[in-house]
């Protein structure tokens, strides 16, 4: 089978795609062949080993798998002995953030994986679009309580920010998005209320204040958007922010009181397959694909991704004769 390969940190030129042995399976273990996976901001952290922080779950100083990939979507070819929630043909899919080799053509996983079956009328693609986004997004939006909430939300045509906004008014909050030209007729059909193109202004300088800020892209700070929150209000960043400054406040901004900044841990993954698979099925949730590519240009999906100019997805196909 082929696979993106590579022995040590870098750039995507330290990609490279190889004939390697198919995955033995084990027997708590299925074998999947891909037929999707993303190129996502997680995958650019295993493959640029940066931050640094991210070396303590894939490896100090190389890294412990060989291939890339923390998502999929395919169909079941094998399964061990002592596997009972899939068999042969059942089309499934899965994600880990820490890294499942998934950029190849099979994927042997174990059951107690956070994977699910598809949705039936949907994608192996439109699958693997709604792993990696969606799972940062549920993990941050779950921990400000639901209900009229007035959020702000930078970044929501990325794959957390379009799975964000999504949610957000699934849970029935009152959405100003912040996007570029391009795409303010998609942020209004994933159902902003109101929009604001950063091209033109600065969102920052709002004059609206908000419940929750949500800075889904992390190119802000806690310091530009305080101004911005209601008395008691929240901030969150899907990154770690300036001099890695989020989780620091995220511990002090509590105990000072008045506006803070949380920094969940988006360890659940389990819950968030199960929480969108009941969005797909409900059709409250549309994942965004911007473009996709075949597993020989893995390295080119890499380079496009790490521009930070990606609408929503980035689809690698690892076969190519599915159905």
């Amino acid at each position: 089978m082929k696979a993106a390969i590579r022995t040590q940190y870098g750039s995507p030129d330290v990609l490279t795609v190889q004939e390697v042995a198919k995955p033995v399976y084990g027997d708590n273990e299925v074998l999947v062949k891909v037929y999707a996976a993303t190129v996502n901001r997680t995958d650019c952290g295993i493959l640029t080993g940066k931050p640094y922080l991210i070396r303590l779950f894939t490896g100090v100083s190389r890294p412990t798998h060989q291939s890339t990939g923390t998502d999929f979507a395919g169909q079941v070819e094998a399964v061990g002995r002592n596997v009972s929630a899939f068999q042969v043909g059942d089309k499934v899919w899965g994600f880990n953030d820490s890294g499942l080799q998934s950029h190849a053509q099979y994927l042997a996983v174990s059951e107690n994986e956070a994977m699910a079956h598809i949705p039936e009328g949907i994608t192996y693609q439109q699958a693997a679009a709604s792993s990696e986004g969606a799972h940062y997004a549920y993990n941050f939006l779950k921990r400000v309580p639901g209900g009229n909430r007035k959020v702000m939300l930078n970044g929501a045509t990325g794959a957390i920010g379009s799975a964000a906004l999504q949610m957000l008014k699934y849970y029935g909050a009152e959405v100003t998005a912040v996007g570029n030209t391009q795409n303010l007729d998609l942020i209004k059909s994933l159902g902003a209320d109101r929009v604001i193109d950063y091209l033109q202004e600065d969102f920052t300088q709002d004059r609206e204040q908000y419940d929750f800020v949500f800075d889904a892209v992390g190119k802000s700070s806690f310091g530009k958007c305080e101004r911005l929150l209601k008395p008691g209000g929240v901030y969150i960043s899907s990154e770690l922010g300036p001099n890695a400054e989020n989780p620091f406040l995220a511990m002090w901004t509590p105990v000072r009181g008045g506006k803070q900044v949380h920094f969940p841990l988006p360890s659940n993954r389990k819950g968030s397959i199960v929480f969108i698979k009941k969005l797909l099925e409900e059709g409250k949730f549309r994942p965004v694909i911007d473009r996709w590519y075949p597993l020989e240009d893995i390295a080119e999906a890499y380079r496009y991704v790490l521009t930070g100019q990606k609408t929503g997805n980035v689809i690698v196909r690892c076969n190519m004769d599915e159905s």
